[in-house]
């Protein structure tokens, strides 16, 4: 099992996620969209063993502090394949029309869809959700869904920035909607939920 706990970071109040499996202390931290001081000291107060900095998506407010804080443990930076790009492209991430200086880099783990991967003995599985970026992500571990900007809270990500689609965020939806059994949700801005809550009162997923 691993545990999770939210910190709100940069302007638009990103849920940067700080995961740690209970079993080996091993962490990873989801997000990290400006820099947290009150996530770095509970990764020392934890030991310092983080593992992974995984992103859902490329966006400036969810990228910003990756680098960094990757370098700064010894952590890999993972990403699904296709959204690589917004790494190194301040148009593709948005940070050139907010004044926002990121450093370019690469992630070290480029995910396909359905991939799993270890964080100590806790199995993640990304799935790739196109719709607010054409390489949006979710990771899926225990009983919980990190779902970034694709499923928010009876709401949905923005589909009219670059590679976003309709289409696809209507099929990404229908994805998540047809995960057999009931998931905390985590989304990438706003309130917790729950996938069944989704099902009912999500406008969009309710008619799927």
């Amino acid at each position: 099992m691993t545990q999770v706990k939210i910190y709100n970071v940069t302007e638009l109040l990103t849920n940067c996620c700080y995961l740690v499996d209970e079993a080996t202390g091993k962490a990873a931290v989801v997000d990290p969209g400006d820099k947290s001081e009150e996530l770095i000291s509970q990764i020392e107060k934890d030991g310092g063993k983080l593992e992974y900095v995984m992103l859902t998506h490329g966006h400036y407010d969810h990228i910003s502090y990756a680098k960094q804080l990757a370098d700064k443990y010894g952590a890999k930076i993972v990403i699904g394949k296709t959204e690589n790009p917004f790494l190194s492209d301040e148009s593709l991430n948005l940070s050139f029309y907010h004044g926002i200086k990121i450093p370019r880099f690469s992630a070290d783990i480029l995910l396909e869809d359905n991939d799993t991967f270890m964080l100590g003995d806790t199995e993640i599985r990304y799935i790739l959700t196109p719709g607010h970026t054409g390489g949006s992500g979710c990771y899926i571990f225990d009983n919980t869904i990190i779902s970034g900007d694709t499923l928010f809270c009876e709401s949905y990500g923005r589909t009219d920035l670059p590679t976003g689609s309709d289409g696809d965020m209507i099929k990404s939806l229908a994805r998540l909607k047809n995960i057999d059994g009931d998931y905390t949700v985590i989304p990438g801005h706003g309130s917790v939920s729950s996938l069944e809550h989704e099902r009912k009162y999500n406008p969009l997923m309710r008619e799927l």
